[in-house]
Order: structure tokens, then sequence, then C-alpha cells
């Protein structure tokens, strides 16, 4: 059989392909270093999924505790996915510069440390600070655990089983998270929920040392883009803080349009450094080249941002319009998660369509709940396989970031237009106004159906070339004909 990876080049059949994409790749030496390798990986979206489900469904809690004003309880939430999408590109282009393993192994370090401190929080600006610097550990482990994958497993059916399964870890980190957080809520302090996950990603940390190949190669043809990392961070935080904040101080104040204003500038040089001045752009426009790429990313924003939306605010209509306990509302959501039934639209639909304040669970909230997850999930496995296969191997770690980036990017900005959209109603009440958060998910959701039907066609995944062979078999087609 050829050897695809060295002599691209050379003839090569589909049964070839077929067998490749089919076999163990010899990095492992047997089975269950493989499994053992994959665990490690996969239980870092588990616990990313952990510390976002399930703080959200905590926070009512928090907020109680320690005295917290409501109209502040957006920012706890959203600074999370603020800080690990805005960080997710430089994080990507370190893991493609120095390897995958140890940007890995130091996002899960700094996740553990911040998780811990998260844990002892006793005033807003500290809650606060502990979740930002928690989105540090998030936004490092999230892309160099995708290029672990990519970059171990060419484009065949393992691959496709294996990334269906990293996929499938989203819904299950998800549930988890909001068991942990009912049974903290309910029976403990809310502190043990960030506790818990200390322990957990400290036996994920002695997983990783021991599982996952050390392997530091580093891409020398690849330099940090500095300038287009500090437009891109300011930007993307000087932008989300304004609209977060427009809620409560409004769009005239000066607190508001300044940062805003700063943002967009910010944003404007990030672009124009990009595409004009970096020799080595964090985010190079060939990512954009792939076919149907700008509509999937902004299908994928929209589609996020929607599930921010529902999964902020069914955790305050809950409890504060049904009145739900922690556990309680643990069980309906794990029923959401053993059965779940494709389309975001559906779940945003059903809260607004509430129509007393003691609704039928099966018939309205257990159809939400059962849509909440799948949508996400399917995309995100899609986009997944879709992106790691057409990047050069040595760019990995920036598909794993773009993903992950537009998916944090999505809720946090989405989600602040929503908390603006709420504190405008509230004169409606706490279900009116929560409602005018639901419908705008629903609004975001039908814009994301819309651009898969008319604007996205990504082919049937199979055993193929790696975007590194596909590109050298161009230019070598180009050298003949000339």
């Amino acid at each position: 059989m050829p050897d695809l990876e060295n002599n691209p080049s050379n003839p090569y059949s589909d049964d070839e392909l077929e067998k490749l994409g089919r076999q163990r790749p010899s990095i492992f030496k047997n089975t269950w270093s493989e499994i053992g390798f994959c665990a490690c990986i996969l239980s870092a979206s588990i616990l990313a999924e952990f510390l976002i489900s399930g703080f959200n469904v905590l926070l009512p809690n928090v907020i109680e505790d320690l005295g917290i004003d409501p109209a502040k309880r957006t920012w706890p939430a959203n600074v999370f996915s603020l800080v690990t999408g805005a960080l997710l590109l430089p994080a990507g282009r370190l893991a493609d510069i120095h390897g995958g393993f140890i940007v890995f192994m130091f996002g899960l370090v700094w996740m553990t440390v911040w998780s811990l401190f998260t844990g002892f929080s006793r005033n807003y600006l500290m809650l606060v600070f502990g979740r930002a610097l928690q989105g540090i550990g998030a936004a490092a482990f999230l892309p160099s655990g995708i290029m672990l994958l990519a970059s171990t497993y060419r484009p065949g059916p393992r691959k496709n089983l294996v990334f269906g399964i990293y996929g499938a870890c989203a819904p299950f980190g998800f549930f988890f998270g909001i068991a942990m957080a009912g049974v903290t809520g309910q029976y403990l302090m809310w502190p043990w929920f960030f506790w818990i996950g200390t322990i957990l990603m400290s036996v994920a940390i002695l997983g990783t040392w021991f599982l996952v190949p050390h392997k530091r190669a580093s891409s020398e043809e690849l330099e940090m883009d500095w300038l287009g990392t500090a437009t891109s961070v300011s930007a993307l935080i000087l932008l989300v803080y304004g609209i977060t904040n427009s809620s409560h101080l409004g769009w005239t104040s000066a607190a508001i349009l300044a940062p805003f204003l700063v943002g967009i500038l910010m944003l404007i040089s990030f672009v124009y450094v990009e595409w004009r001045v970096a020799k080595h752009p964090i985010l190079p426009s060939t990512i954009f080249a792939q076919k149907g790429m700008t509509p999937l990313a902004l299908c994928m924003f929209l589609c996020f941002g929607s599930f921010g939306i529902f999964l902020f605010y069914a955790a305050f209509y809950e409890r504060y319009t049904l009145m739900c306990e922690h556990c309680l509302g643990f069980l309906r959501y794990l029923l959401a998660v053993l059965s779940s039934a494709p389309s975001a639209v559906w779940s945003c639909i059903c809260y607004p369509a509430l129509s007393s304040y003691g609704p039928n669970y099966w018939a309205w909230i257990m159809p939400a709940m059962l849509c909440a997850t799948i949508g996400v999930d399917i995309m995100f496995n899609v986009s997944n396989i879709y992106l790691t296969t057409n990047i050069p191997q040595n760019q990995q770690g920036l598909a794993g970031a773009f993903i992950n980036g537009v998916l944090f990017l999505g809720m946090s900005f989405v989600l602040g237009f929503a908390d603006y959209g709420v504190s405008q109603k509230a004169n409606l009440g706490l279900k009116g106004s929560y409602n005018v958060g639901f419908w705008l998910g629903v609004g975001t959701a039908v814009l994301s159906i819309l651009l898969v039907l008319f604007c996205i066609r990504i082919g049937k995944a199979s055993s193929e070339l790696t975007g590194a062979e596909t590109s050298i078999r161009h230019r070598e087609s180009i050298c003949k004909k000339i």
C-alpha cells in the first residue's frame, strides 16, 4: 500500500484510502492506549460543558447567597464565554507553534487552579474574576484538544467516529453539570460545584500526563501574531461589554458608547492587520476560502447564540416563574438529554408560549428541553470534521480555535442583546420579560436554519486525502501542465 503520509503523489485506490481511514493510527501501540488518549481529550469537552450548563442553573443560588444585584446577573455567566472566545485564536496559534500537548496540559492545570479559587468567592467581583480566568483555561485546552484529535486521525470512518463521540460528550457534560448544580444547590453549598469540578480536572490532568503522547513538535513556519491578538481580544471584550451593559446604562451613556465605538475601531484594525500587515495572521483569509465556510460560521454563531439564550433564561424561568427546586429542574433536564430531538427553534418557542404560571410540563417544557441540545451538537460535529479535514496539518490548532471561537462568541454576543431586550421590557413582569429573550432566541435560530437551507452545502464524509495531501497533489498537477 502506498505511504500517503510521506508520498502523497503516489497512485492509490479507493479501497486503500478506505483502509487507511479505518485503521488505528500507528502512534498507538494497542486499542487500550487509543481509548485512554481519546478519554483524556474527550474529558475536556465534558468539563467545559460542565462549567457552562451547571453554573447557569446554579446562578440564582449564587446571586442570592452573595447578594448580587439582579441587574448584574449576566456577567458571571457571560464572562466565561467571552474570555474563552476572545482567546481561542491566540491559544490555537500557540498550539500550532509549540504542539498541542503542552497547551492542552496548561489549560487543564490553569482551569483547575481557578475553579478552586472561584469556589471561595465571597463577592461579585471575586466571582467574575474567577470565572474570567477559568475562561483562559478553556481557551487553551479546547482548540488544542481538537488539534490533538485531528492531527492523529486522517479523514475516514475512524475519525468520524471519534469526532462523533467528542460531540456526544457535550450533551453528557451538559447533563452532568446540571446534575451537580442540582445536588450542590439543594443539598450542599454552591461552592462545592466548583470544588467537584476541581477534583475531576485533577484526575484529567493525571490521565493526560500518562496517556496522551508528549508530542511537542513545533512549526518553525509559524510565528505568533501579537498585533492581531491585541486588536482582536480588545475588540471583542469592548464590544461585548458595551452590548451587555447597555441594558442597564442605556446606549446614550458615555460609559457604553465610548467602549463600544473603540471596540468597533479595534475590530476594523484587526481586519486590516490580518489582511495587510501580519506575516502569519491568527485568522488567515485562507480559512474562508473553503467552500461554504462563511455561511457555516455565521450559522454556528446564530445557532449557539440561540442556545445560550435558552440555557441562561431557562434556569431563571424555572426558578422564579415556575418555582422549581434544583433537583426537580435537574430531572427535567435529564429527560431532555436522554431523549433529544432536533431543532433549537422549538426550544425557545415553547418557553414563551407557556400560557400560565403553572403550565403542563409534558406539553410544553419537556418538548422545549428535548430540543435544547441536539441541533448544536450535530452542527458542532459536522463543523469539526469538515474544517479539520480541509485545513493543513500545521494549522489544526487554528481549526479548533475557529470552531470553538464562533461557538463561545455567539453565546456572548447574542446573550448580550437578549439581556438588553429583557431589561427594556421589565414592565411586563418576570414571565413577560423572559419571553422577550426566548423570542429573540427563536429569531436567531430561524436565521441559522435559513442559512443551512439556502447557503450551506457540505458533502458526505468519507475516507479521503488530508488537506495537506490535497494541496500537494494540486500543486503537482499545475507543475505537470506547465
